[in-house]
């Protein structure tokens, strides 16, 4: 008795011609709204109603499933967290999301400056 093969699998990466847009194509897409938001919240060990300040202070924007609930992708949490942590340390909410989208602008800022000086030392 030969092994036996596991069936073909459309959705297999690699199984749709280049460039196709196979529901696998996402799984590697960080901002891919893969996660509920009470999932979310479990990872993060808060609340959903937590999740829900960031979002109305524009850090994260959840998406909505075709039945209305809010998704998340699996960089929103990552956000989310470092907010969660200056919440822990007293920073009102609305502050604490304010803090992070600075931090990541100035954060971007940076890689935009650093990219003339690294271009000029090649």
């Amino acid at each position: 008795m030969s092994p036996r093969r596991p069936p073909t699998c459309p959705g297999r990466r690699g199984a749709g011609p280049p460039g196709s847009t196979l529901p696998t194509d996402n799984l590697d897409d960080g901002d891919h709204p893969a996660r509920t938001m009470g999932r979310a919240a479990e990872m993060l060990s808060t609340t959903p109603a937590f999740l829900r300040a960031p979002g109305e202070n524009r850090l994260i924007t959840p998406l909505r499933s075709e039945g209305g609930h809010r998704r998340c992708s699996r960089n929103q949490p990552r956000i989310a967290a470092r907010a969660r942590e200056l919440v822990d340390q007293g920073t009102k909410t609305e502050d604490a999301c304010r803090i992070v989208i600075l931090e990541d602008q100035l954060e971007e800022a940076q890689r935009i400056n650093e990219e003339p000086r690294a271009a000029r030392t090649r």
